[in-house]
């Protein structure tokens, strides 16, 4: 579930992100993915964490 979040909470800044900095139709997609990519992870790292702290 957090991973699902955090892609989701990625894409939608990085696409933010790109819009502000002036980015054309495929500079946002990029930003977007890769961002959601980053989270994912990230997201993947917490839910490993929790899962391991909690037995």
């Amino acid at each position: 579930m957090i991973v699902i979040l955090g892609a989701i909470v990625g894409a939608i800044s990085g696409g933010f992100l790109a819009k502000r900095r002036g980015g054309k139709r495929l500079d946002i997609l990029q930003y977007a993915v890769i961002y959601a990519m980053i989270f994912a992870i990230l997201g993947l790292f917490a839910t490993l964490t929790i899962h391991r702290l909690s037995i």
